[in-house]
This record gives structure tokens, C-alpha cells and sequence, in this order.
């Protein structure tokens, strides 16, 4: 049998509830946003780059939108910083990035790539390129333009391979 009082009681309760939850100064998108998971430290790179390079400033916007956080140096001795970090010349693109523990992430690579990279550093890797700057790569977009390209592991012993294949633009998310 139906109990109408008891029912009462329940809309009751739910119409309080939803008073309290409009009249709060919390937002349904606040609330949303502090439930969420937060990193138990946030990942920083140093990133150098020319100090006119439109793309290396995309470049920078696309990690730091994907949770990295970053600080910019604009400089003119980019070759040197390249050769210190033992990145090979036909492995080098507009702008290098370094991690706190020294790990090397040269030019366009997505920051989901270099998350992954971090999480589990290979053996005797020293990083990761994208050599050139391909089309459609972060930081390179173009109307909705996409190259397909590699993301190379750079290795102590000077030796390269492929990382990862990145064959359109929803792969790089």
C-alpha cells in the first residue's frame, strides 16, 4: 500500500536539500573540479627556445594545458644547450625542453607522450624528439592540416628508435 506521509517526508527532504545545494556559493563546476584526482607533484620543464618562435610559445600552451608546468628561456645559443644535451643534428627541431631529472623532450612532442616518458623512464634514454616540426603537431596546427610523424627515444649510447607512431591528430590527446 502506498504511504502518502512517508512520501511527503521524502519530497520534503529532497526540496531542502536542493535549497541548501542553490543557495551555496560552491558551483556545480568547483564541486566537480576539487573531486577530481589532483598529482601528487606537479611535473616542470625548463624550456629554451628562440625568443621569437611563435610555434615554441603554442608549444608551451599545449603542455601546460595537459597539466605540465613550464618556464620559458629565450635564447640565441640554442646549438650549444642542444650539444650539451647530446641531441643528434638530424634529430633536433626549435625548441628543447628539460625535466628536473634531465630527461630532454626536443621540439613537438605531444605532452601526453612526455607524461607517459616520465612515468616510466626507459633505460638509457635521455628523451624523446620530434625532429622538424610536422604539421599538425602540437604547437604546429594549421586549419586542420595533419602530417603523420615519429616520436624518436634518443638513447645515452647514441642510439635511436622509434617511441611512438603518431598517424593522426586525436593520437597526440
Amino acid at each position: 500500500m502506498f504511504n502518502f506521509s512517508r512520501s511527503a517526508n521524502y519530497v520534503a527532504a529532497f526540496v531542502f536539500i536542493s535549497f541548501l545545494a542553490a543557495c551555496s556559493d560552491v558551483s556545480k563546476a568547483d564541486a566537480v573540479a576539487t573531486a577530481k584526482p589532483q598529482p601528487a607533484a606537479a611535473i616542470s620543464l625548463d624550456v629554451y627556445k628562440s625568443p621569437t618562435c611563435g610555434c615554441c610559445s603554442k608549444w608551451i600552451d599545449h603542455i601546460e594545458q595537459h597539466g605540465l608546468q613550464s618556464t620559458a628561456h629565450d635564447s640565441q645559443q640554442l646549438s650549444a644547450l642542444k650539444d650539451k644535451y647530446k641531441i643528434p643534428n638530424n634529430a633536433r627541431s626549435c625548441h628543447t625542453a628539460v625535466s628536473k631529472d634531465g630527461y630532454v623532450f626536443e621540439g613537438h612532442v605531444p605532452a601526453k607522450f612526455v607524461l607517459q616518458f616520465l612515468q616510466n623512464p626507459p633505460v638509457d634514454a635521455i628523451g624523446l624528439t620530434v625532429p622538424a616540426m610536422p604539421l599538425g603537431s602540437p604547437g604546429m596546427e594549421v586549419d586542420d592540416k595533419f602530417m603523420p610523424y615519429q616520436i624518436i627515444l634518443l638513447n645515452h649510447n647514441g642510439q635511436h628508435q622509434v617511441y611512438q607512431m603518431v598517424n593522426s591528430y586525436e593520437e597526440q590527446f
